[in-house]
């Protein structure tokens, strides 16, 4: 077992094997387990303090152990438990509408695989439990504009690596992992292979703008190359090692400041919804927009069907009545 995943070792059973199931039969990705273990460990906790409160005491809620929780006590779990798991949720640790729907979700397949897939549990209670309404809100991205501004911005000692990093997110949509993943060996010609969640490989095809800012800075990174770190890393930091999350996520930052916008509201992962909004903006079909972002369901994909206001004005405009104005004797 990978030491990353030494949490596991410490969950009782049938949790650890449930995690074990996830990541070695359903091929979640090692961080989708990880939530999976900290969002059920919440709801192990709040067992404890229904079933044996007393273990609890003067414990502060994120240090109460759950060792103590076996099967027999995931067999007194009804729906209307859950329904009290919501409002502490809610009330008590006060939970987005967005991490109770996720931590809910994780509760309804742990139940599932108790009761469908190892049948350790004769019925699932949960099984008509309704998820959590979560409103749906439109992605923010940056505007075309405001795109272009952005690679204008770029003027700094590190501009040849940062306006292609830059160049890659605006036009492939790509995810911060994968960035930061991507080797030498991944690029081949017009094609760059990078791999998503659940370790899921696809190719993303590059287009002139991308292949012209890799071109130029594959100059200066062939330079760094022989006293690299990790040599086959396309990304390489100051510091001749592997570019981390956290410089790309600094980079960014400060190139958005630079356009006077928020750093925490334009984050990384809205450049990959800018990519993706544009593309579907300029005609691309939703589900090529879906192999493109490495989305395992289309619904996922559909949030950046949205319409802006330009495309509302436009679609009013476009109405054969729009011209048609009152007579002067009316």
């Amino acid at each position: 077992m990978k030491e990353s995943n030494a949490y596991i070792k410490t969950a009782p059973e049938p949790l650890a094997s449930f995690l074990i199931y996830t990541e070695s039969i359903l091929g979640k990705s090692e961080k989708t387990v990880h939530e999976y273990f900290y969002d059920l460990r919440v709801f192990y906790r709040f067992i404890i303090l229904q079933f044996y409160p007393e273990t609890a005491n003067d414990l502060e809620f994120r240090e109460i152990p759950i060792d103590k929780i076996t099967l027999e006590d995931l067999r007194r779990v009804d729906v209307q438990l859950v329904y009290s798991y919501i409002h502490f949720l809610n009330r008590e640790l006060n939970n987005s509408a967005g991490t109770r729907a996720r931590k809910i979700a994780a509760l309804k397949a742990y139940f599932k695989y108790l009761s469908v897939k190892t049948q350790k549990l004769q019925e699932n209670p949960l099984a008509e439990l309704d998820s959590v309404k979560v409103e749906k809100r439109l992605p923010k991205y940056f505007s075309l504009e405001d795109s272009v501004a952005l690679l204008n911005a770029v003027k700094d000692r590190n501009s040849i690596r940062d306006y292609c990093i830059l160049t890659l997110f605006l036009n492939c949509g790509m995810r911060l992992s994968e960035l930061v993943n991507i080797n030498i060996t991944d690029i081949r010609e017009d094609k760059l292979t990078v791999i998503g969640k659940g370790d899921k490989e696809r190719v993303i095809y590059l287009n002139d703008s991308c292949r012209a800012a890799l071109e130029r800075y594959l100059e200066v990174r062939n330079q760094m190359a022989p006293t690299a770190s990790d040599k086959n890393a396309l990304f390489l930091s100051e510091r001749n090692r592997r570019i981390s999350r956290r410089t790309v996520q600094y980079t960014v930052e400060k190139y958005v400041k630079k356009l006077g916008l928020d750093p925490h509201k334009y984050t990384t992962h809205k450049l990959r919804h800018t990519a993706a909004t544009l593309m579907y903006q300029s005609g691309v079909d939703i589900r090529l927009l879906q192999e493109i972002l490495g989305h395992q369901q289309l619904s996922t994909t559909e949030i950046y069907t949205h319409v802006d206001s330009k495309q509302l004005r436009a679609a009013v405009e476009m109405n054969p009545l729009a011209h048609i104005k009152p007579n002067s004797s009316q």
